[in-house]
């Protein structure tokens, strides 16, 4: 009986992780680049969907916007996610 409940509180375990990791809860801020792959520059960004994405050069951005889902994707590939930005206009 023992077993059986260690078995079932090991397999409820593994699949809360399994589940909370496939959802980016343990993603990183971003510190590398979606495009280049370099360092970020703080200063060099575009908003997406509520997020902002940076970028190590000045080529990157009109890149990402060609085709930004491609790179996002690829942010949480690398287990990073862009930074929540307010999109509330309304707000002063």
């Amino acid at each position: 009986m023992h077993t059986l409940k260690t078995l079932t509180i090991a397999t409820t375990l593994a699949l809360f992780l399994s589940l909370s990791m496939a959802g980016g809860a343990f993603a990183a801020p971003q510190t590398t680049c979606p495009v280049m792959g370099g360092k970020i520059n703080k200063k060099l960004y575009a908003d997406y969907k509520g997020q902002r994405v940076y970028f190590c050069c000045l080529g990157c951005p009109p890149e990402f916007k060609k085709n930004p889902e491609k790179y996002i994707q690829k942010l949480k590939k690398m287990g990073q996610e862009p930074e929540k930005i307010d999109t509330d206009s309304t707000k002063k």
